[in-house]
C-alpha cells in the first residue's frame, strides 16, 4: 500500500490492475481507515484517470449481489451527483416514461448524499419499498419492466468505505462509480456527470467495460442531466466508437427554461411533482426536461432512430398513461408496507 500511495503522491497514475486490487483491499476491509483516507484524498487531487476508473469498477463489481434478468435491452439512467443544483429527481421521472414506452429499466441509485432527495428517498416518498432482495428486484423486473436497485443493498461491501468518506466530505473517485456498477449489468446507459471535463474518460470507462450503447451528458448549468435550460454537451458511445456533440432543446420544440422552473425540495415535494409529470397533470418546463432525457434513453435503446422521435415516444408514454402504470405496476409488486420494521 505505501508503494500506491507513493505512487499517487507523485501524480503518477496507477493500472487498471492496480487500481482494481486496492479497491477489492478496500472492500474487503483490509485497509486501515488512515490508508483508506490517504488514498482516496491522493487519488482526487491527482486526478482519476480512465484505467483507474475501470479497475475500480471492476473490482466493485466483483463484490456486489447481481440482478438476474433475461430481459433485453436493459437500460439505466442516473447521474453522478455532485452538481449541487436542487432540482427533482429528473431521471427518476424518467425511468417511468422510458418503462412506460417498453424498455425494462433497472433505475440504480440511493440515498440522498449532497441533494435534499436521492432516488431511493423520493421513491419511498412514492410508497415504493426500496429494499427489496434480489429474487424481489427480478420480479419487478419481469412483471413491471421497470425496478429499483438500491446500492446500499446489493453492495454490501461499500460498507467499508462508508465512514472515511463521511468523514473527508468531499468528492472522491467513488461518487463516480455509481452508475459503472449496475448489479443488474445494465446494456445501454444515459449517464449525466457535473464536470464536462471527465464525460470523455467517462465513456473511455463505459466502453471498457461492455457497455453496448450509451450518453454521457453534462446539462446547462452544469446539472448531471440533460437540461432544458440551455445547450447540453454530449458524448454518445455506438458500435464501440465515441463522438462529441451540442444538444440545443430549442432544435427539438423544446422551450428554453430557467434553472428555477426545475427546482425540487425534500423527498414528499419531489414525488408530488414526479406524480404531476407521469400522471401527463404538468404540461411545463419539468414535463420537457423530463421527456428530453426518456426521449434520449429510448433512442439509445433503439426504440426510436432520433431523438425527435425518442422525445414523441416519451411524450406518448405520458399521454397515453403508460408512464403513470408502471409507477403504480411497481406500488403493487413493492409496496412500502414491505419494508423492513422501522423504515
Amino acid at each position: 500500500m505505501i508503494k500506491t500511495l507513493q505512487k499517487l503522491v507523485e501524480a503518477e497514475h496507477l493500472t487498471r490492475e492496480e487500481a482494481r486490487s486496492v479497491i477489492e483491499r478496500l472492500m474487503s476491509g483490509e485497509l486501515s481507515p488512515a490508508q483508506i483516507g490517504a488514498f482516496l484524498a491522493a487519488m482526487q487531487i491527482k486526478g482519476v484517470s480512465t484505467d483507474e476508473l475501470v479497475g475500480a469498477a471492476e473490482a466493485m463489481r466483483s463484490k456486489m449481489t447481481r440482478i438476474e434478468c433475461d430481459l433485453w435491452p436493459i437500460v439505466d439512467c442516473c447521474g453522478t451527483g455532485g452538481d449541487n443544483s436542487g432540482t427533482f429527481n429528473i431521471s427518476t421521472a424518467a425511468a417511468f416514461v422510458v418503462a412506460g414506452a417498453g424498455i425494462c429499466v433497472a433505475k440504480h441509485g440511493n440515498r440522498s448524499v449532497s441533494s435534499r432527495s436521492g432516488s431511493a428517498d423520493v421513491l419511498e416518498a412514492l410508497e415504493i419499498n426500496v429494499s427489496l432482495d434480489p429474487n424481489g428486484i427480478e420480479r419487478c423486473l419481469q412483471e413491471a419492466g421497470i425496478a429499483f436497485l438500491f446500492a446500499q443493498t446489493l453492495h454490501p461491501a461499500m460498507k467499508h468505505v462508508a465512514k472515511a468518506r463521511r468523514e473527508l466530505g468531499i468528492k472522491t473517485i467513488f461518487n463516480l462509480l455509481g452508475p459503472l456498477t449496475n448489479p443488474a449489468g445494465a446494456q445501454v446507459q444515459l449517464v449525466g456527470v457535473f464536470d464536462s471535463r471527465v464525460q470523455r474518460m467517462y465513456a473511455e470507462a463505459l466502453r471498457e467495460l461492455g457497455c453496448q450503447r450509451a450518453m454521457v451528458v453534462c446539462g446547462a448549468d452544469g446539472l448531471d442531466e440533460l437540461s432544458n435550460t440551455g445547450p447540453n454537451h454530449v458524448v454518445e458511445l455506438e458500435n464501440g466508437e465515441l463522438r462529441e456533440s451540442t444538444l440545443d432543446p430549442e432544435v427539438y420544440g423544446l422551450t428554453r427554461a430557467h434553472k428555477s422552473d426545475l427546482r425540487g425540495g425534500k423527498p414528499r415535494e419531489n414525488a408530488e411533482l414526479i406524480e404531476a409529470v407521469v400522471s401527463g397533470r404538468d404540461h411545463g418546463p419539468r414535463r420537457d426536461v423530463v421527456v428530453l432525457n426518456a426521449g434520449a434513453l429510448i433512442m439509445l435503446a433503439g426504440n426510436a432512430d432520433s431523438l425527435d422521435a425518442g422525445i414523441e415516444a416519451a411524450a406518448a408514454s405520458i399521454d397515453g398513461g403508460q408512464a403513470l402504470g408502471k409507477l403504480d405496476a411497481l406500488r403493487w409488486l413493492a409496496p412500502l408496507a414491505m419494508a423492513s420494521p422501522g423504515r
